[in-house]
C-alpha cells in the first residue's frame, strides 16, 4: 500500500504545482494587461478569454487530489457527532465509495467533451482574432481522474484498516 501513496503523490503533488504556477501566471498576466492598459493604453489581448479558459481551470480544478488527499474539504458533522468512531468510519467509506462513482462518471464526460473539443479544435473569439481553447478541456478530466484514483486508493486503505481492527475500535 505504501509504494500505491508514493506513486499517486507523484502525480497529486505535480498537478498542485501546475495549479500553483498557473496562479502565478494568472496573476503576472493580468498584471501585464493592466499596466499596458492604463500605462500605455494598450492591454494584452486575449486576457479574459486566457484566464477564463486556461487559469481558472486549471487552479479550480488542478488540485483536487491535493485537497482530498490532505482532507482539505469543509466537513459539517452536524448528523455525525453523535456516532460512534467505528460507524463514523464506516460511513466515511461509504461516501467514499459514492464519491469514487460520482468522479468516474464526471471525468468520463468530461473525457468526451475534451476528445470532442479538441476534434473540432475549439477556439474563442478576442478582439484581436482566436485563441485555442480546446488544450484546456482537457485540465478537468486530469484533474478530476487523479483525483478519483486517490479516493479509489483511500477507500482500499480504509477497508483494510476496518479489516485490521476488527475485533477493535476503528479509527
Amino acid at each position: 500500500m505504501d509504494k500505491i501513496n508514493r506513486a499517486l503523490s507523484v502525480p497529486v503533488n505535480c498537478l498542485m504545482w501546475l495549479a500553483c504556477f498557473s496562479g502565478f501566471l494568472m496573476m503576472a498576466h493580468i498584471t501585464i494587461d493592466v499596466v499596458g492598459r492604463v500605462l500605455f493604453n494598450h492591454p494584452f489581448q486575449g486576457t479574459i478569454e486566457i484566464v477564463s479558459a486556461y487559469y481558472m481551470v486549471a487552479i479550480s480544478f488542478l488540485p483536487l487530489a491535493y485537497i482530498t488527499r490532505h482532507e482539505g474539504q469543509i466537513v459539517v458533522e452536524l448528523f455525525t457527532r453523535g456516532l460512534s468512531k467505528r460507524r463514523l468510519f464506516r460511513l466515511d467509506i461509504a461516501v467514499n465509495i459514492v464519491t469514487l462513482v460520482y468522479l468516474t462518471v464526471f471525468a468520463s464526460r468530461a473525457t468526451v467533451s475534451a476528445i470532442e473539443q479538441t476534434e473540432r479544435g475549439e477556439m474563442w473569439e478576442t478582439a484581436a482574432g482566436f485563441v485555442d481553447v480546446w488544450p484546456s478541456r482537457w485540465l478537468l478530466p486530469i484533474g478530476i481522474a487523479v483525483m478519483a484514483l486517490f479516493v479509489l486508493y483511500k477507500i482500499f486503505e480504509d477497508v483494510l484498516q476496518v479489516r485490521q481492527n476488527s475485533g477493535e475500535t476503528a479509527p
